[in-house]
């Protein structure tokens, strides 16, 4: 019963953090997309609801430099960041805009090493910061983001629209907060 009620806790706590904030007081200079799935015939549903909700952002921010984070896995043809930036490429981004985190394998490695790249590229890595992932998603990339940045970033909630991916994800993600809570 005390495990039920926890993951019901922690399953609130995914679903009230899953919509767009936007800091008022600092409005984004960068957007982070976290990188998801790769397939054969490019990106999974779930990334690609990512990047069509970074591009509709981006239509009216033509100026804002954009980071693509996620590496490859084993059954990836290519990195997340690759495909991420091959695809905003293909929709009408300039290339000049996009750098590349290619070397992450988890949420957390996500975050540390985007740090990286944008200091690497004179960039603050701060509130100034817009994150784009799936809404399931946000809860754990707010807490781990204000872990590693040391304040809040907006973040821009993508829908999930593959069905059977959204629902696995909905029962995966409360146990990955608390992973994250205690190892990240």
């Amino acid at each position: 019963a005390a495990g039920l009620l926890l993951f019901a806790v922690l399953e609130g706590i995914v679903l009230a953090g899953g919509h767009t904030r936007l800091r008022e007081d600092q409005p984004p200079e960068t957007m982070v997309i976290l990188g998801c799935q790769v397939m054969e015939r490019g990106p999974s549903e779930l990334l690609q609801d990512r990047l069509d909700t970074a591009l509709d952002y981006l239509e009216t921010q033509p100026d804002m430099t954009v980071v693509v984070s996620g590496g490859q896995g084993s059954n990836e043809p290519e990195s997340e960041a690759a495909c991420m930036r091959d695809y905003l490429v293909e929709h009408g981004v300039e290339a000049g805009r996009i750098l590349m985190e290619d070397q992450s394998h988890s949420t957390a490695e996500n975050l540390r090493f985007t740090q990286q790249v944008l200091e690497d590229n004179g960039l603050e890595a701060d509130g100034g910061l817009l994150i784009v992932s799936n809404g399931f998603h946000l809860a754990r990339v707010r807490m781990l983001a204000e872990r590693y940045y040391g304040e809040e970033v907006s973040t821009l909630a993508a829908p999930s629209s593959h069905l059977p991916s959204r629902v696995w994800m909905y029962l995966r993600e409360p146990l990955a907060l608390l992973k994250s809570f205690f190892l990240d």
